[in-house]
């Protein structure tokens, strides 16, 4: 029964992972300098998950996060000349690269991890409740 909830604890903390990088990315949606302010738009962050075999039962895997990437897509372009941070020579000139984020698709993910963190909450329930009437029939 142990075993069980280190596997839905091991999905607990990788979804946690996940809803950080995508609220990360929600909230730099409109960040067009990087940490040293330079212009450098915004890359959104995504999680990868990889199976975890050093926790098996019946089959079952545990999972962990492989590695948090960096979007490489091209950023979007917005033409705005009299924009501080427009680009100043050129094909581009005259042009603002904003970070190329979906809010959609962003929020879809975010549902899709709430959606598996419920559910690893309710089988932990469940191992919970099956451990309890396993020691009240024993006992």
């Amino acid at each position: 029964m142990l075993k069980a909830l280190d596997i839905s604890t091991s999905a607990l903390v990788a979804q946690r992972t996940r809803l950080n990088a995508v609220s990360g990315n929600i909230a730099n949606m409109s960040s067009l300098t990087d940490e040293t302010g330079k212009p450098n738009p915004y890359k959104a962050r995504e999680v990868v998950f990889q199976t975890d075999d050093t926790m098996t039962i019946s089959g079952a895997s545990g999972v962990k996060v492989a590695e948090v990437s960096l979007d490489e897509s091209e950023p979007l372009y917005r033409y705005q000349p009299t924009h501080p941070l427009a680009i100043q020579d050129g094909e581009r000139k005259g042009y603002v690269a904003y970070p190329n984020i979906d809010l959609t698709t962003q929020m879809v993910d975010a549902l899709e991890s709430t959606r598996a963190y419920e559910a690893n909450v309710g089988v932990m329930e469940i191992t919970k409740n099956l451990s309890r009437e396993t020691l009240t029939i024993l006992a």
